[in-house]
């Protein structure tokens, strides 16, 4: 194990050729470098990691974060509003969400403004999108 703090620029060199970061543009890129930061955050709080694993990791937390800056919806918005936008976002329509809402009826009612967010669905939802819960409740 490399000394806290001290690189070893080959072996940095080496996980940065593997996880090939960089700017996100995609959907699919953040799937995937952020869960390669979910693995890491995993070996941390587990076995700890190297000083290059460590930088690795800080460098996906800072990218995962712009992304989500760039893309994702004010919080402060209200729900349905930051949820419609979504939607639009990602191109999907009520029928995507039925995994959400439990019915297409209920989806409908809910995106058409006539039943509210439950607690229940704004958790599926925030987990859906990786959003916080709040972003999907009321104030």
């Amino acid at each position: 194990m490399a000394q806290v703090g001290v690189l070893d620029e080959k072996r940095y060199g080496r996980l940065l050729g593997r996880f090939r970061p960089r700017l996100i543009q995609t959907d699919e890129e953040f799937e995937r470098l952020a869960a390669e930061l979910e693995r890491l955050d995993g070996k941390a709080e587990g076995e700890g990691l190297d000083a290059e694993e460590e930088e690795l990791r800080a460098l996906l937390a800072h990218l995962v974060v712009e992304y989500e800056d760039r893309t994702v919806t004010d919080p402060a918005d209200a729900p349905l509003e930051t949820l419609r936008h979504i939607m639009e976002e990602k191109g999907l329509r009520p029928v995507d969400l039925v995994d959400v809402f439990g019915s297409r009826a209920v989806a409908s009612q809910v995106l058409n403004g006539h039943r509210g967010i439950s607690k229940a669905h704004a958790r599926r939802v925030a987990e859906r999108f990786r959003l916080s819960v709040g972003a999907f409740i009321g104030g």
